[in-house]
């Protein structure tokens, strides 16, 4: 079994945002990537948010993109400031077709952990664990676990989290078994999103000039910059 541990913390925006994202079912993932990496705003008005959802008898499972949010540099350019992920939301049902998105629990892939949720074999495994309050007074009141684990027979897996919250004393589980083809699909997606989540497409299409909207006599050279390695 594979385990990797990433702490992330929660914020209320990203929780606006997957709203959002619910209701605008219309929107390709192409698209919301494409078009939404242009901005620096995460506020703007011109922002556009996508998702792919499972519903299951128990649970339902939603997957959008965070793009990582840029700023400036006195020199003109721009820097990631914050890293994008992969949100994963579950929804617990309380009906035939019906979900309570009001308890819904979210958990944020790095792109290290949508590597290895992408690299998985059919029988491999792999489990995350995430503290929202690391390195702060209120570290270890809430825990959270990601475990992928095969159905077997190559047929899926199942997405399991697990929420424990020490102040509430409450220990929440939901598990959303994925077919074979809509983990193919997690899977396209998720390797499309990698590098946009990372900022790369950004950075390369920054770099790219067309030789005809560059001055004749002032070439441009690019160099690399030692401080804009990627330091994790």
């Amino acid at each position: 079994m594979l385990r990797l541990s990433r702490f992330l913390p929660s914020t209320s925006r990203r929780v606006c945002d997957l709203k959002e994202v619910l209701w605008s079912g219309s929107l390709t993932f192409e698209h919301a990537l494409s078009t939404s990496a242009a901005n620096y705003d995460e506020n703007a008005s011109t922002k556009k948010f996508a998702s792919y959802t499972v519903f299951k008898g128990k649970a339902a499972l939603s997957i959008s993109p965070i793009l990582p949010v840029f700023s400036k540099l006195e020199s003109g350019g721009s820097r990631v400031n914050r890293n994008g992920s992969v949100m994963l939301t579950f929804f617990p049902a309380v009906g035939q077709r019906k979900y309570d998105y009001a308890k819904k629990q979210l958990f944020a892939l790095s792109p290290t952990e949508v590597g290895s949720l992408i690299s998985l074999g059919p029988a491999e495994s792999c489990e995350f664990f995430h503290d929202p309050s690391m390195k702060s007074s209120n570290e270890g009141q809430v825990k959270k676990t990601l475990s992928i684990t095969p159905l077997g027979s190559d047929n899926g897996y199942f997405l399991n989290i697990s929420v424990m919250n020490n102040g509430q004393k409450t220990n929440e589980r939901m598990s959303v078994p994925i077919t074979k083809a809509e983990f193919a699909v997690m899977r396209t997606a998720l390797s499309f999103a990698l590098p946009h989540i990372m900022g790369w497409d950004q950075a390369l299409t920054s770099h790219s000039q067309s030789p005809s909207s560059a001055p004749a006599s002032r070439p441009k050279v690019e160099r690399p910059n030692p401080d804009s390695e990627w330091d994790r």
